[in-house]
């Protein structure tokens, strides 16, 4: 197993080419053979001839692909990544995430990447294992973790988590319609395949639950349209412009909450707006979450 360190671990007094080589070193491979695997997995992440520069010389994206290069070097089945973008700006995290992403699919090599970053997790991942005080939550696709979360701590440290607080009016076959509490709005109709069965989904009329749902699959309207389904009504009381979106502060009755939208025309604030909750992002929770 190659191991890539969090913080590199790469010997100071070491060139890049011997801290390459040392793996090799280790595992008696040296001469011509040594330097010709060290030259072809420094090709690989991009370090040709930088064999004698100094490893104290190197930016954080060289030393990053040095320690990459050292742990690819002796050619192992399984590749553990420990937070290896931590240290890095965030334009190079950008930049060496597409990079792993690439390197790994061209090698075809099993990677396993320890991160805390949700953004690392779902760009870089085929399955994602979710760790909770070493009990693990789930296991899933990026897309099944963040849209079909199995249990409310997952739900939550994913992305960003828009919740509000319900009661069940009534159930049928293929959906659930709830009230929103302390909103005056039309109750919610929730499809029944959206409440997650390990979350002991089987909701009961007059039961207390959280609808939950990711703020990108939120609309805002200035006004209601026609024919719509699942909007509620809220007032606008802060406004951030991001650059390529709008952070939005919304009231519901006592309570505020952040969405973001696409930059497109700025809404004012102390306007009131319209929440259109798109059915497919809706998740349904037994109790207060």
């Amino acid at each position: 197993m190659g191991m890539v360190f969090q913080s590199y671990a790469l010997w100071p007094h070491m060139t890049v080419f011997e801290n390459v080589a040392y793996p090799l070193k280790l595992r008696g491979i040296r001469g011509t053979k040594a330097e010709k695997k060290v030259a072809e997995v420094l090709a690989l992440v991009g370090l040709s001839g930088l064999e004698e520069r100094p490893a104290p010389a190197l930016s954080g994206g060289q030393q990053q692909r040095v320690a990459l290069a050292r742990a690819l070097v002796f050619s192992p089945r399984v590749l553990l990544l420990d937070e290896p973008l931590s240290n890095l700006d965030a334009q190079l995290r950008e930049e060496m995430r597409r990079e792993l992403r690439a390197l790994q699919q061209r090698l075809k090599i099993n990677v396993l990447f320890v991160t805390h970053d949700q953004m690392e997790a779902l760009s870089l991942s085929d399955r994602i294992a979710i760790m909770k005080a070493g009990r693990l939550e789930q296991i899933g696709t990026p897309e099944e973790v963040y849209y079909q979360p199995a249990t409310p701590f997952v739900r939550d440290f994913l992305g960003k988590t828009f919740l509000l607080p319900g009661k069940v009016l009534d159930i049928t076959d293929q959906q659930v319609n709830v009230e929103i509490r302390q909103l005056s709005a039309s109750p919610l109709a929730i499809q029944r395949h959206s409440i997650p069965a390990s979350a002991n989904g089987n909701p009961k009329v007059g039961q207390t639950v959280t609808v939950a749902i990711r703020p990108e699959k939120i609309s805002i309207w200035g006004s209601p349209p026609e024919g719509r389904s699942n909007m509620i009504p809220a007032h606008l009381r802060g406004v951030q412009f991001l650059g390529d979106r709008y952070e939005y502060t919304v009231a519901l009755g006592a309570e505020t909450r952040v969405l973001v939208a696409t930059a497109e025309r700025p809404l004012k604030t102390g306007d009131k707006i319209f929440l259109e909750l798109h059915s497919e992002g809706i998740t349904l929770w037994p109790g207060e979450g």
